[in-house]
């Protein structure tokens, strides 16, 4: 990526790891290999093994994570990492580091702020059915409230710019920060691609932290808490239209009965149903209201995005690599 006498773009690969003495030196070796001259950044969080040791005598650079999860390992990464390009990779060993020059060179040329890995593997052990399913099942809710869809929404093996990282409201705490990062993308429209990638199974020695059931549901709370924060008008309109049902459902027998008789015989379910309808109108006030405080924070973020320069435009203090190099 060198040419033309334009000073190389800085690269840094980001390992986060939590007992993984098994393969992080491997990865930090593979990657050193596939990208010369990147720095290798491996974030030890707490483990109780050699992750640390093995990741310092193979080259890398070792940092400590104290916050336990690797949402907040990846929110420490990207605000102490200082670099023009990120690569986002687990330190299990399961990724191919012979895909990262060609994500490179891809969010380069085309000028993107994420290449995204979708995972491909032959091999049953590596990606298991539940989890294959409840990535498509998680897929598909995301790309039912935010549209455009990712197949690997869950995938650990990202390339970013500078801007997305800088700009980026990291806030997950765990595995849940796959769905956070993809979730920003389609939210802030920015250009981003997803790139098949060769995906292998763990060595043996090697277990995976990753509880199906335990993860799929804290990232199934990330996906509602993200909709309630960026699409408070669905969220709430759904809640305040369930509301709306619910009252009609219990008023309309006393109506009924009121217009054959005259008489209210069932005025504690009329008064109920008045109240579910109270809450339905509430509802679809506070949607009304955070839309507008979701539009605000929306345009924020994206001030902030645009105050960082692009990745193939000059921002006069520093001069970065172009495309055509």
């Amino acid at each position: 990526m060198e040419g033309d006498g334009a000073e190389a773009p800085r690269i840094a690969v980001l390992v986060p790891c939590h007992n993984e003495e098994a393969t992080v030196a491997r990865v930090a070796a593979d990657f050193a290999r596939a990208l010369p001259g990147a720095m290798i950044w491996v974030f030890d969080n707490n483990s109780t093994d050699a992750t640390a040791a093995r990741a310092q005598a193979a080259g890398a650079i070792v940092r400590h994570a104290a916050l336990r999860g690797k949402g907040n390992v990846v929110r420490r990464m990207f605000s102490d990492v200082d670099a023009d390009i990120y690569v986002l990779v687990d330190g299990d060993g399961t990724y191919d580091a012979a895909a990262a020059p060609m994500m490179v060179r891809r969010l380069v040329d085309e000028g993107l702020d994420m290449v995204s890995a979708a995972r491909v593997s032959t091999e049953a052990e590596a990606y298991r059915a539940g989890h294959r399913l409840g990535n498509l099942a998680l897929s598909g809710v995301v790309r039912l409230v935010f549209g455009r869809q990712f197949k690997d929404m869950l995938s650990g093996y990202r390339v970013f710019s500078r801007r997305f990282v800088k700009s980026f409201p990291a806030h997950s705490m765990g595995f849940e920060i796959e769905t956070e990062l993809t979730v920003h993308t389609l939210q802030m429209r920015l250009p981003a691609v997803e790139v098949e990638a060769a995906y292998g199974s763990r060595p043996e020695g090697s277990e995976s932290k990753l509880s199906t059931v335990r993860d799929g549901l804290r990232i199934l709370r990330m996906i509602s808490l993200m909709v309630r924060e960026e699409r408070p008008m669905q969220f709430f309109g759904i809640a305040g239209l369930a509301a709306v049902v619910i009252a009609w459902a219990l008023a309309a027998p006393v109506l009924v009965v009121y217009l054959r008789t005259g008489l209210v015989p069932r005025l504690p379910t009329l008064v109920v149903a008045v109240g579910t309808m109270m809450v339905a109108l509430l509802s679809f006030a506070c949607g009304l209201i955070l839309d507008g405080v979701s539009r605000l924070r929306l345009e924020q973020r994206r001030l902030a995005y645009l105050a960082l320069p692009s990745p193939t435009a000059p921002d006069g203090d520093r001069t970065p690599w172009s495309a055509s190099r």
